[in-house]
């Protein structure tokens, strides 16, 4: 069983060879602008993920999945030249979702402030249901003990 750290250290070399790879020789005219965001490899260090992620609209993102697939022999031979490893890992390309999940933190986002802007409004110029300070001062509470009697 292979360590945790060997794994990290395989995938981060991975990223970095599949990225500089794509960049450099690969050549495929579907392959449109991809960031290679992360790669996982299993502890056995025979399987790896790439997760990566695309400018542009689903027809490109398509185009681009398609041109990498083709691409992954090229990719997985490059990864073995370069990484040394006596089993090279097989490669998964998974879109990675961080810019869906960031899009819909941004609408919350968005969504929250409105509301916000909402309540300042209702709140400007109203006025408190009792006295603005309702709570009791020591000093106060002798002095009016004292007027009451």
């Amino acid at each position: 069983m292979a360590d945790n750290a060997r794994a990290r250290k395989l995938a981060d070399r991975i990223q970095v060879v599949v990225a500089e790879t794509l960049d450099r020789r690969i050549k495929d005219p579907r392959l449109g602008f991809v960031t290679i965001t992360d790669a996982r490899v299993t502890g056995d260090l025979r399987e790896a993920t790439v997760f990566y992620t695309v400018y542009g609209d689903d027809e490109e993102r398509a185009a681009s999945a398609a041109a990498l697939e083709s691409a992954k022999g090229i990719l997985r031979s490059e990864v073995g030249r370069q990484t040394g490893v006596r089993f090279t890992p097989t490669l998964a390309f998974v879109p990675d979702a961080l810019p869906e999940n960031a899009r819909t933190i941004d609408d919350l986002l968005d969504k929250a402030r409105a509301r916000d802007a909402q309540v300042r409004e209702a709140s400007t110029g109203a006025a408190y249901a009792g006295e603005a300070d309702p709570y009791r001062k020591p000093g106060e509470d002798e002095n009016e003990d004292d007027a009451a009697e």
